[in-house]
């Protein structure tokens, strides 16, 4: 049941998202009512690749991962998800079976948007599908980055981009012009960056060495000069 509180939260996270903030008045009030909430801690699924649902999803709060696992348990990490994002968009189109695992990162609350409700805001807003191909289009483009980084990357300057990238976001620098940036585990470093734990080791060693990243108290160290790696 979505609540009045509920309703609120949704209606401020489609205004943070092009593909449905161009929605008329009457038409977004509508597509509020279609939402229901789904809140989920950290480590829940929230579906699996295979699996046959089209709703659409929307990050109200706190953050997702879209994964490839295989049989052993080892995790391919394709994107990560938080405030007012959005993902399922495939499956909602295409209506085939769901193409990654979605996993939260942390506790988090989402919105969910049956597909039949969302062609419905389509054929109301013909916009809105121009809108979600554009996020198509750029996902697409960030997806050919990763495969790019995969195929002509070593680990070492794979696990210096990625660092890089999140340090851009969300690092802060110290006196010394490193950027600090959360330390994450080796297994997380090795599912962004489609590597081995042991082969996460072996790079860190080596550009702690080089002095391009460091491990310090809870957090990675990066060097100023990392982008010339």
């Amino acid at each position: 049941m979505t609540g009045d509180s509920d309703r609120i939260l949704i209606e401020k996270c489609l205004k943070r998202i092009p593909v449905l903030k161009g929605l008329s008045d009457s038409h977004a009030s509508q597509i509020i009512r279609d939402f229901n909430i789904l809140r989920i801690k950290k480590g829940d699924v929230v579906f699996y690749q295979s699996d046959k649902s089209t709703d659409l999803y929307i990050v109200i709060n706190g953050s997702v991962r879209a994964s490839l696992l295989n049989q052993e348990g080892d995790e391919f990490i394709l994107a990560t998800f938080g405030n007012g994002d959005f993902f399922g968009e495939m499956s909602l189109i295409d209506g085939r079976p769901r193409s990654a695992t979605i996993i939260a990162a942390e506790d988090s609350l989402l919105g969910v948007l049956r597909r039949e409700r969302f062609l419905d805001a389509i054929k109301n807003d013909p916009m809105i599908a121009i809108e979600l191909l554009s996020a198509l289009i750029q996902r697409m483009r960030v997806t050919d980055e990763t495969v790019e980084s995969l195929a002509f990357l070593d680990v070492s300057q794979r696990l210096v981009k990625l660092l890089l990238q999140i340090a851009k976001t969300e690092g802060e620098k110290d006196k010394d012009g490193f950027f600090r940036v959360k330390k994450l585990t080796h297994r997380e470093l090795a599912a962004h960056t489609g590597a081995s734990r042991e082969a996460i080791s072996k790079s860190l060693k080596a550009l702690a060495f080089r002095k391009i990243v460091l491990e310090g108290e809870g957090c990675f160290l990066i060097s100023p000069d990392a982008d010339s790696t």
